[in-house]
């Protein structure tokens, strides 16, 4: 594994966050950002918060337009409101290899992207999402949103050059 390969492994990528606490026994109220949500529960162990350590999901479930958790080391409320308010993340390597044509935002931030003429437009800062679709957020010698449009917008996402081919002007 190379070390550009192996540094994207072990990125952290976050799937929720801690929304609440639940009951008196430790569990905790979960923002899930997996489809379907209650995916989150899979990727035991959670890291939570910044630089927290690993923690086991003991136990959870779908609970509402949500997810509950009980936690590793969280046993009590007053444990469970430490959390809240802070991120769930799992490395990258933990994820399932996406299919041929899906990408993980993770995956695509430091990507280099140029036009199909070969003019540099910048490097994928970060992407987000509209509603309707996905945007890059390419930043150069200025900031470019660029929409994620496949075959549109974006021809083609090369990991082993590394490079992402648009279809845009570079003076828009």
């Amino acid at each position: 594994m190379s070390g550009d390969t192996e540094a994207r492994a072990t990125r952290r990528v976050v799937l929720g966050r801690i929304a609440g606490v639940f009951g008196v026994q430790g569990w905790v109220k979960v923002f899930s950002e997996t489809e379907p949500r209650e995916g989150i529960l899979r990727y035991s162990p959670w890291t939570i918060g910044e630089a927290g350590e690993p923690l086991r999901v003991l136990e959870g479930r779908a609970h509402g337009k949500g997810v509950v958790a009980r936690i590793e080391g969280c046993n009590d409320r007053d444990q469970a409101a430490l959390l809240v308010d802070r991120e769930i993340a799992v490395t990258r390597d933990r994820l399932p290899p996406p299919s041929a044509d899906e990408f993980y935002w993770i995956d695509l931030e430091g990507l280099p992207v140029e036009t199909l003429s070969g003019i540099p437009l910048g490097r994928v800062s970060h992407l987000f999402s509209t509603g309707s679709n996905d945007v890059l957020v390419v930043i150069g010698e200025r900031e470019r949103l660029l929409p994620f449009v496949w075959d549109d917008v974006i021809r083609s996402v090369d990991f082993a050059r590394p490079l992402i081919q648009v279809d845009w002007d570079p003076d828009f």
